[in-house]
């Protein structure tokens, strides 16, 4: 069963509010505020939806409300169960900073096809389109996954291109990256963007690897699903976190989820630009309204667009 093709637009506009919601706070260095900005506005467009809808991959679990938590219910009630993962703003930093990439997004699933990954971390390794099944696996290493996907690609590794995000824990993999001559695009945050360029022509990139959070891994995997990009990921956990997993249903800790396993079924999956980023443009003030620029995909009707729309004041 399909999602209704009518929820798009919905989620659409959740994200360009939570957008608009973040806006004012750019550049402010309250990256708290930010976030709350984004939060409220987005969690007042999903409460006008006609679903019956659970946030199943949120900013934390229900102690810490007012932000969009693990369980908590969206929607009138009426109408599709949808399971809904969101992050009405990923990279607090950049907004805060006014750098490029941050993002709210929201992906959405039938009830029961969207993995709940804990709000920790998590090692991935993601690729494009067109490449042989599950070709990737983390327990190969840099190296022989490198040479996989040489070889599929028909490429030298110096003709390869990894997205890495830039963090002391990745040492050991950009030495490795280095070692074999393949060219690094080095992120600061942003992880599910950084995550999505594998399937973006413009961006080049032919693969994403490190690790960073789990809940944009699995956003991440929502939009590769809708755009037969490939993804495998792996939790990584303490001993406070695996209490948390294991209350989220999860007994295997040390496992490998490939695409299948993080989204099931049909996708809906909506990103709107807060700050400039090499998807879509970010928000831009137009004196008594603002524009706003989104990618958004649906799995089932092969949608596919990058939107602008205008939001009165």
């Amino acid at each position: 069963m399909s999602i209704d093709k009518n929820y798009l637009d919905k989620f659409i506009k959740a994200t360009e509010q939570a957008a608009i919601g973040a806006y004012p706070f750019i550049g402010k260095g309250d990256k708290i505020a930010a976030d709350q900005g984004s939060v409220d506005k987005m969690r007042e467009e999903l409460n006008s939806i006609n679903m019956d809808g659970v946030v199943v991959i949120g900013e934390g679990e229900m102690d810490e409300a007012p932000m969009l938590y693990i369980g908590e219910k969206v929607g009138t009630k009426k109408g599709q169960k949808l399971d809904i993962a969101l992050d009405p703003l990923e990279g607090t930093n950049f907004v805060a900073k006014n750098l490029p990439n941050s993002f709210s997004m929201i992906a959405a699933c039938e009830h029961g096809n969207l993995f709940s990954a804990p709000d920790t971390y998590m090692e991935k390794i993601a690729i494009g389109q067109n490449l042989p099944k599950n070709l990737l696996d983390l327990d190969n290493g840099v190296k022989k996954n490198i040479e996989l996907l040489a070889q599929a690609k028909n490429k030298k590794f110096n003709e390869l291109t990894a997205c890495v995000l830039e963090r002391p824990r990745h040492n050991q993999i950009i030495k490795d990256l280095n070692d074999l001559g393949v060219k690094i695009k080095f992120i600061s945050d942003g992880d599910v963007s950084g995550a999505i360029s594998v399937v973006d022509p413009s961006m080049n990139i032919d693969v994403y690897l490190g690790i960073g959070g789990g809940p944009e891994g699995v956003l991440a995997a929502a939009a590769l699903s809708c755009l037969g990009g490939q993804i495998q990921t792996r939790l990584v956990l303490d001993d406070n976190e695996i209490a948390r997993a294991k209350k989220l249903g999860i007994k295997n800790f040390k496992k490998k989820y490939n695409i299948d396993d993080l989204i099931r079924g049909d996708v809906i999956f909506s990103a709107t630009a807060i700050t400039d980023g090499e998807i879509v443009d970010g928000v831009k003030d137009l004196g008594d309204k603002y524009e706003v620029s989104t990618f958004a995909l649906h799995k089932d009707t092969k949608v596919v667009k990058k939107i602008k729309n205008i939001h009165l004041k």
